[in-house]
C-alpha cells in the first residue's frame, strides 16, 4: 500500500507529542499537507523550521499467517520520529536513505491505523559548525539559504514478505574483461527465528548461484561472489556501449518465496592512475561539470527533469558530472548508467561539521554504498566538499580571509584530519572496487604533499583567467584534476531580480537569498559600469563564457600531462539564482553554454591565448594545437591560422597527422602587432577527414607605448 497523498499536519510542541501519536486523536484541524512534499510549500508552515508532527490514517486487513508486515519511509528530511497507533517504531536520519519498522504485531490487533511521523530539520546557521547531513541542501550559496527542506520528500509505503525480508542488498563490480567479470554481492537479511534458507541469485533471468544458509534471529549479514563469463562490458559513452545487467537475490523460506531484491548495474572495470580514469583498460580525458540538484525542493523534481539534465550534459559534449554535495534521487543514476555518463559521486557533507556527526556520517556513507553502488556510471566516491570553509568565496575576499584559507589548507583540523578519514575509511570497506577521495579542494600539505582534486576560482575570487597557465606550469600537480572553475552571470529569465529597479536592486536581498556575490561583480563586472541592467546581465554571460572557455581550453592542451580532466562549476541551477551555472533554473542556456559545447568537441584546435589588449609594434608568439579525443588518429590534417584588422590579414598553413587520444603542437604563430588600432582577430581552422574544427580570439590593438 502506497500511503502518499494527502496528510494532517500540525506544529509539534510537548502537548502534541504527549497526546497526538494515537488511534483515536481527532486531527480534523490540523493542516492538509501532501506526501511526499516539502512543508515550506504549504502556507501554513511557508517560514516554518520548527518540527511538525504528521498523522495519516489507514486501513489494511491483518497479515497472512506466516508473513510479516514492514513500514518504509523512502525519504524523510531529516529527522524523525515514527509511530504506529501510539506504538513507538524509531528514529530515522538521513534524507536520503529509505527507513523500514517491523509493523506485524501491530497489524494483528485491527484493520484500522494511523501512522504519526514527527519530522525535524533544523536550520542551519552557519557554514561551519553543521549537524544535518543535507549538503548543499542547507546554508549553500546555490539556493536561498532561509530555505528549509524540511518534509516527508519520498512515498511511504505498507507492504508484506515472508518471514526473511531482504534489508540491503549491494552489488559492486570488482573487474572485468572479455573473458570475465566478478560481481561482490552483500545482503543484509531480518530474520524472525533462527532458521534454513536458501538464497538464490540470478543474473539476467538465468539462476547462477544458490546458498543454503542457517541465519540467526535478527540482523544477518551475508557474502558472496559472482563470476560471470563472456560478459557485454559497459563502456562510458565516448568508448562504447551501455548494455546493463540485471542482478536479483531472492530468499526462499522451507519452500515458499520470502523476499526479493533487484539491482540493474554494468560490467566494467574503473581504474585511476594520478588523477587519470580509465575504464576497462581505456584512459579517458573527462570533460566534466557538477551537477547540482534538479530542484532545490526535491520532491518536485520529475523523472522526466533529472533525465534532461543528464542528456544536457551529453548535449554540450561532456563525458562526466559531479553529484555536487548531494545524493540524488535514484533517477539521475539510472539514466546515467543508460547515456554513459560517468559520476563522480559526493557523499553530502558541504563545509565545516560539528564533531557529533562522525558515527551518523560514518553511518549513512556505508548505506550511500548500499544504495548506489551497483551503479556502473559511479566511478569516484568523494567523502566531503571543501571541509575547510575557511570564509573565502562565503565571506569575501579579504587579506584575513586568505590568510585563514591558507593556514586551514595546512593546519590539521577536526573535518579535513579527522572526520573525512572515517568517512573514507568507512566508504573503502564498503566499496573496495572504486577510488575514494577523503576531500574535495584541499591543496598539497604536510605530510605527504599530495593533495586531492582542486578548486581554482581565477579570474573571479582571486587573479585573473590566465592565472591557470602560471600555475600550471609552476606547480603542475595542483591541476591533475580541477573540480571546481567558473564564474557567475546573470540568466536571462531574472525577473527575481527586479530589474526594473536598476542601478538600484535589492543587493542585500539577491545576495542572501539569490546567491549574488555583488562584492566579486564589483571588481570584474562592475554594475556601475552598465547603463542598463540587459547590458550588464549581457556583460556577465559574456565575462563567464570566456572564462570557462579559457579553462577548459589550458586543460584540455595538457590532457594527461599531467590533467586527467576537469568539472566545470556548474551545470545547472536549482533554484532561481545569479550563479555559476551555465544553464538556469528553467533550464535557458546562458552564453557560456556555446562556449563550453564548442570547447569539449572531440577535435578542438587552440591557440595561446592573446591577451585581450595588445599595442601596436608589439610581438606576439603563439603556440597553436589539437587536441583529439576520438579513438583514431587524425591523417593529413591541415590547419590554418588567420590574423586579420582592418585593412589587411597575414595566414598561417600547417599539416600533419595527430595521433588518438592525444595532442599536438602543429606550429607557432608569430605576428608584429599591426599601427591599426581596433581589432585584431585571430581564425582558425582545422580539416582531417571527416574532422572539422574552427576557433576565434581576439585582441584590442591600442596606440604604442
Amino acid at each position: 500500500m502506497d500511503l502518499s497523498g494527502t496528510w494532517r499536519a500540525v506544529r509539534a510542541d510537548d502537548d502534541v507529542r504527549r497526546s497526538a501519536i494515537g488511534l483515536d486523536v481527532d486531527d480534523g484541524d490540523w493542516a492538509e499537507i501532501a506526501v511526499p512534499g516539502h512543508w515550506r510549500h504549504h502556507p501554513d508552515f511557508a517560514d516554518n523550521d520548527a518540527p511538525l508532527l504528521y498523522r495519516r490514517r489507514f486501513s489494511m486487513p491483518e497479515p497472512q499467517p506466516g508473513r510479516r508486515r514492514w513500514i518504509t519511509l523512502d525519504g524523510v528530511f531529516y529527522q524523525a520520529d515514527v509511530f504506529l497507533d501510539g506504538a513507538y517504531l524509531g528514529d530515522p536520519e538521513g534524507y536520503f536513505l529509505p527507513h523500514s519498522y517491523d509493523i506485524t504485531a501491530l497489524s494483528r490487533i485491527g484493520d484500522d491505523h494511523v501512522l504519526a511521523v514527527e519530522v525535524a530539520c533544523a536550520a542551519q546557521q552557519s557554514h561551519r559548525g553543521k549537524r544535518n547531513i543535507t549538503g548543499v541542501f542547507q546554508h549553500w550559496d546555490g539556493i536561498d539559504r532561509d530555505w528549509n527542506p524540511g518534509g516527508i520528500w519520498r512515498p511511504v509505503h505498507v507492504y508484506d514478505t515472508g518471514p526473511v525480508r531482504i534489508d540491503r542488498f549491494r552489488v559492486l563490480c570488482r573487474d572485468a574483461d572479455e573473458i570475465r567479470a566478478h560481481l561482490l554481492c552483500n545482503a543484509k537479511l531480518d530474520c524472525d527465528d533462527a532458521r534454513r534458507v536458501i538464497i538464490r541469485t540470478i543474473v539476467d533471468d538465468v539462476v547462477v548461484a544458490e546458498h543454503d544458509r542457517r541465519l540467526a534471529r535478527g540482523t544477518n549479514e551475508v557474502r558472496w561472489g559472482i563470476d560471470i563469463a563472456d560478459p557485454p562490458l559497459w563502456w562510458p559513452r565516448a568508448l562504447g556501449d551501455q548494455p546493463l545487467t540485471d542482478v536479483v537475490v531472492e530468499v526462499e523460506v522451507d519452500g515458499e518465496h520470502s523476499d526479493r531484491r533487484a539491482r540493474r548495474t554494468g560490467l566494467r572495470h574503473v581504474a585511476w592512475n594520478n588523477w587519470t580514469c580509465s575504464v576497462n583498460g581505456e584512459q579517458l580525458f573527462l570533460k566534466g561539470a557538477n551537477l547540482l540538484p534538479t530542484r532545490a525542493a526535491l520532491a518536485e523534481a520529475t523523472e522526466d527533469e533529472m533525465r534532461r539534465d543528464v542528456e544536457l550534459a551529453v548535449e554540450a559534449g561532456l563525458d562526466a558530472l559531479r553529484v555536487h554535495g548531494h545524493i540524488a534521487p535514484r533517477a539521475i543514476y539510472d539514466v546515467a548508467d543508460e547515456l554513459g555518463i560517468l559520476l563522480l559521486q559526493d557523499f553530502p557533507l558541504q563545509w565545516g561539521y560539528a564533531r557529533s556527526v562522525r558515527a551518523e556520517a560514518m553511518r549513512q556513507a556505508e548505506a550511500a554504498v548500499d544504495q548506489l553502488g551497483h551503479h556502473p556510471s559511479i566511478v569516484q566516491w568523494n567523502a566531503h566538499n571543501d571541509p575547510i570553509a575557511a570564509g573565502v568565496g562565503i565571506e569575501g575576499d579579504t587579506p584575513r580571509t586568505r590568510l585563514r584559507y591558507l593556514a586551514a589548507q595546512q593546519l590539521p583540523s577536526w573535518n579535513k584530519s579527522v572526520l573525512d578519514r572515517w568517512v573514507k575509511r568507512t566508504i573503502e570497506q564498503a566499496d573496495p572496487t572504486r577510488l575514494v577521495v577523503p576531500h574535495s579542494g584541499v591543496l598539497p600539505h604536510l605530510p605527504l604533499l599530495d593533495g586531492t582534486d582542486s578548486h581554482f576560482y581565477f579570474g573571479w575570487y582571486h587573479g585573473d583567467a590566465q592565472d591557470v597557465e602560471r600555475l600550471a606550469r609552476l606547480v603542475p600537480r595542483v591541476v591533475r584534476f580541477m573540480s571546481e572553475f567558473g564564474a557567475q552571470a546573470v540568466p536571462d529569465d531574472a525577473e527575481f531580480c527586479e530589474p526594473e529597479r536598476w542601478p538600484d536592486l535589492d543587493w542585500e536581498l539577491l545576495e542572501r537569498r539569490h546567491g549574488l556575490q555583488k562584492w566579486v561583480f564589483d571588481r570584474r563586472v562592475p554594475p556601475a559600469d552598465f547603463a542598463t541592467f540587459a547590458d550588464w546581465q549581457r556583460a556577465t554571460q559574456t565575462y563567464q563564457a570566456e572564462l570557462l572557455r579559457h579553462h577548459i581550453e589550458v586543460l584540455r592542451r595538457i590532457k594527461y600531462r599531467p590533467a586527467g580532466g576537469f568539472c566545470l562549476f556548474a551545470l545547472n541551477d536549482p533554484a532561481p539564482v545569479v550563479s555559476w551555472s551555465i544553464l538556469d533554473h528553467e533550464r535557458r542556456p546562458k552564453s557560456a553554454w556555446t562556449a563550453v559545447r564548442d570547447a569539449c568537441r572531440q577535435v578542438v584546435i587552440i591557440a595561446d591565448r592573446p591577451p585581450g589588449i595588445v599595442a601596436a609594434g608589439q610581438e606576439l608568439r603563439l603556440d597553436v594545437h589539437v587536441v583529439n579525443d576520438r579513438r583514431d588518429g587524425l591523417t593529413d590534417a591541415r590547419a590554418s591560422v588567420v590574423a586579420s584588422w582592418a585593412g589587411g590579414e597575414r595566414r598561417w598553413e600547417f599539416e600533419g597527422d595527430v595521433e588518438a587520444d592525444a595532442v599536438a603542437r602543429v606550429g607557432t604563430v608569430e605576428l608584429t602587432v599591426p599601427d591599426t588600432l581596433g581589432a585584431l582577430v585571430f581564425d582558425l581552422e582545422l580539416h582531417a577527414g571527416d574532422a572539422s574544427a574552427t576557433n576565434r580570439y581576439r585582441s584590442a590593438v591600442t596606440a604604442r607605448n
